[in-house]
């Protein structure tokens, strides 16, 4: 199926295009270029706490050393392991680990595991152990083709994050994100490490704002394929999708909410921006509030009661949070004139937006209960900011060094990714939630 793109827009260049994203502005967004197949992952920092840990070379197949490369690579980019060399030492599933040896060299933990095929299908077995307790911490056997390995890695790499950290990883989780190649703009998703991109749609025309579904199985965009923009959601599995909201005026800024159920949307069908519910399959439309002046950009609250949005009745954009039943909108944000882009972290205590501080527009997060702020980013052209699925990083764009680029912050501010095309232009990024 031939389907749209439009260019991304950056939501903060100015308020108006930002709540309208008129086509013109959107469209002169990106110079030229074209993006190579995958992201290029540059790191810098390091976590406040670092996990020394040895990951082995997996035994019994040459495939084995892709394994365990994907892996390190993965805990490295997390800035909260520090990894002990022991690249061409290989110890299969059963192996008695030698702990002593191990932590003499400096590891606290060691992986370790063993790969083997038959019939075009690969088992992959492995065992995470504690150097310091001498005990085995985790232990599971995988089954995939090979174009499952990395897939598989990243699940073990998730599984070790886990039970060392006691948080859930995000190494097998996936962005959406859009770039910009010649005259033809591209929505793709791509592994959190930005390899195996995918594209969701091709087309000459913007496409902004997508929105994973709570399932990770559709996104919600923006297209302007018929003039104006129109709010889609595809499924991702069969490329099949349709307009859920194509009313008079403009329709943006789709988010799902916690349950899947619904949508909120930006129209303007009357004449003004306001926010909007949906039904998933274009039924039931109604209007949260009514507000003299613009309302938009809506997140949903992780436990689906409320919506934080962007609005300017106070007389700069502000963040406010509303019951999604409607009723008196409260402001949020009073640190800086203009503050938009509101992203909730799955747990609702922090806040992360787009804020403007002497000209320079930088991420910022807010803590919910203190109302304490922390900027993450320097900018000067920071925009889109999404919360990782277990809200321990923030991925956004970025110019950096005349080229935008995709980046990703630790919630702490200590570490920092950047995901780059060589020569293309990417936008408008979203992290993908945790799926089974």
């Amino acid at each position: 199926m031939t389907t749209v793109i439009p260019a991304p827009t950056a939501m903060h260049r100015t308020w108006q295009a930002c709540l309208f994203g008129l086509l013109m502005l959107v469209l002169g967004m990106f110079a030229a270029g074209t993006a190579k197949a995958q992201l290029r992952v540059d790191i810098s920092g390091v976590g406040a706490t670092q996990y020394p840990i040895a990951i082995a070379d997996f035994s019994g197949d040459p495939k084995g050393q892709l394994i365990s490369e994907v892996i390190r690579a993965d805990l490295t980019r997390s800035g909260q392991f520090r990894l002990i060399n022991a690249t061409g030492t290989t110890l299969d599933a059963e192996s008695t680990v030698d702990h002593e040896n191990w932590h003499s060299r400096g590891a606290d933990y060691i992986a370790y595991g063993s790969i083997t095929q038959a019939g075009g299908q690969y088992t992959i077995s492995y065992r995470l152990a504690n150097v310091i307790q001498k005990n085995q911490l985790d232990g599971v056997a995988f089954s995939g083709s090979e174009k499952e390995l990395r897939r598989i890695a990243h699940q073990i790499a998730d599984r070790i994050y886990e039970k060392i950290t006691g948080v859930r990883g995000v190494f097998s989780t996936r962005l959406a994100y859009v770039v910009q190649k010649n005259n033809t703009h591209e929505l793709q998703i791509a592994d959190a490490d930005g390899q195996n991109p995918q594209v969701m749609l091709r087309s000459k025309h913007s496409i902004i704002s997508p929105a994973w579904s709570p399932d990770g199985s559709k996104l919600a965009y923006v297209s302007f394929e018929t003039g104006k923009p129109v709010v889609y959601v595809q499924t991702l599995a069969t490329g099949e999708r349709f307009p859920i909201a194509n009313f008079k005026g403009n329709n943006s800024a789709p988010a799902w909410s916690p349950d899947g159920q619904q949508l909120a949307i930006t129209l303007s069908r009357d004449g003004i921006a306001q926010i909007y519910t949906i039904s998933a399959d274009g039924s039931g439309l109604r209007r949260v509030m009514r507000s003299p002046l613009i309302d938009t950009e809506p997140f949903f609250t992780p436990d689906g009661s409320g919506l934080v949005f962007t609005s300017d009745r106070s007389g700069s954009p502000q963040i406010y949070r509303v019951p999604v039943s409607g009723g008196n909108a409260s402001r949020i944000t009073f640190n800086g004139s203009y503050n938009i882009s509101p992203a909730l972290s799955p747990d609702a205590k922090e806040l992360v937006y787009v804020t403007r501080r002497d000209g320079a527009f930088r991420i910022g997060l807010q803590n919910m209960a203190t109302g304490a702020e922390q900027l993450l980013t320097e900018g000067p052209d920071d925009e889109s900011p999404s919360f990782a699925p277990n809200g321990m990083q923030i991925l956004y764009s970025s110019i950096q060094g005349g080229r935008s680029v995709l980046a990703v912050v630790s919630t702490d501010g200590r570490v920092r990714q950047t995901l780059s095309t060589l020569d293309g232009k990417v936008r408008e990024p979203t992290w993908g939630p945790f799926t089974n």
